[in-house]
């Protein structure tokens, strides 16, 4: 059983973001046997990983991923590396098509901080990235198809063999996330 959540924000985004929130307060009240943590992820990409990989380090539980848009992307990395459950939220795929808009500067949504991403960060970020997905069995999607920002279309096809559930209408936020909260409870087998 899953004794660990590593709930990860999306691109310029926080751990005070509503999703993040709200995932952790809800699991938090269903069960005090799982630490679920949101941290504030790096906005440079390799010192992201970095931070992932001490999370994990630290854990001595069975963990599953989640995450959102970016956030997601770096949840289907990590659980696809281990083998472990993950929950994708209209995720990024792999090879981050459109990334290069961010190139320059940009602006933490959450923290107002400022930083800088240039070719080579996002040439660092694809070295993750797979062409084809290998952990089906153990992923779940959820998607809104009125996503501005992401193709839901794409996503299907690329975790083609996961557990997909698309809802119609929304946002690239997930606007549907309060009532996929039990969905993700049963899969990640969570009572």
């Amino acid at each position: 059983m899953v004794k660990t959540i590593l709930y990860f924000h999306g691109f310029a985004s926080s751990s005070n973001s509503n999703k993040a929130k709200l995932i952790k307060n809800y699991f938090s009240k269903l069960s005090k046997n799982i630490n679920v943590f949101t941290p504030d992820l790096k906005n440079n990409f390799s010192k992201a990983i970095v931070q992932i990989n001490q999370l994990i380090n630290m854990s001595d539980r069975e963990i599953a991923f989640m995450g959102s848009s970016l956030g997601g992307y770096y949840a289907s990395i990590f659980s696809n590396l281990s083998n472990s459950k993950a929950v994708l939220i209209n995720p990024a795929i792999s090879p981050l098509i459109g990334f290069e808009k961010y190139l320059g500067e940009n602006k933490n949504y959450s923290t107002g901080e400022k930083f800088y991403i240039s070719k080579k960060d996002i040439k660092f970020l694809r070295l993750f990235g797979k062409k084809k997905f290998r952990n089906q069995k153990n992923t779940l999607i959820l998607l809104e198809s009125g996503d501005d920002v992401l193709n839901y279309l794409e996503t299907v096809s690329y975790y083609k063999g996961s557990r997909i559930d698309i809802k119609f209408g929304g946002t690239h936020s997930y606007d549907s996330m309060n009532i996929k909260l039990q969905k993700i409870c049963d899969f990640l087998k969570i009572y």
